[in-house]
Formats: structure tokens, sequence, C-alpha cells
């Protein structure tokens, strides 16, 4: 019974991953009229899906179990924004951040162990 779980759960598992490929990692539809696009274009989403296989794979290590969609989603409320203020003198200063990081953004940023602050803060004077 252990055996065929295991077998089962891996076919779920390729299952998902030509869903992902040919959804969410863009390689349907191939709008390339040459055979060199076309294979950039299917070396590139083969090369998004063995990143997104990694991610889910360090995660799960950490007992973290979601599919790439629910991380893509819940991942895309974290922005980051640019606010332009105009000084005395007339210049700019343009300030680029990133949004605080809610619970699930924290607990993927550490299993990760990446920065919850993606980019850093960037100021501009023009």
């Amino acid at each position: 019974e252990k055996k065929l779980w295991k077998i089962y759960m891996t076919l779920t598992g390729v299952e998902a991953a030509f869903r992902s490929l040919k959804s969410e990692l863009g390689m349907r539809p191939v709008y390339h009229q040459t055979e060199k696009r076309v294979d950039g274009h299917l070396f590139i989403s083969v090369l998004a899906y063995h990143l997104v296989h990694s991610l889910c794979h360090q995660l799960a290590k950490k007992g973290i179990h979601y599919s790439w969609q629910t991380i893509r989603d819940a991942m895309s409320t974290q922005v980051r924004t640019t606010t332009q203020l105009k000084r005395d003198d007339g210049k700019m200063i343009s300030i680029r951040k990133s949004s605080e990081p809610e619970v699930f953004h924290q607990k993927i940023y550490q299993a990760l162990k990446i920065h919850p602050y993606p980019g850093g803060v960037e100021k501009t004077i023009l």
C-alpha cells in the first residue's frame, strides 16, 4: 500500500508540474516562428519549472507544503512602491521600498533565508 501510494503521489506531482509548465510558467501557447526561438521559449519554461520545484522542495523541508499557485498568489500581496516628493529647491526625492511583509510572507522568507524587505530602500534625488 505504501509503495502504491508513493507512486500515485509521484504521478500527481508530475501532472501538477505539467499543468504549471503549460499555464503558470507560460510554456503554451508558443507564438514563435523559428525553431531557435521555440527552443529558447521551452528552455526558459523548463528553467522556471526547476526554480519553482527547488523553492517548493526547500519549503517542504521546512514543513511548508503549499502549492506554487498558493505561494505565488499570497506573495503577490507584498509590493514595492515609489513615493515622489518635491523639495523646496525644486528637486524631486524618489523613495522606493517594499510594503510590510505579512505573517505568510515572513514564514516563506524565513524558510528560504531571504530578507523580508526585497530590494531594500532606494532613495534618489533628481
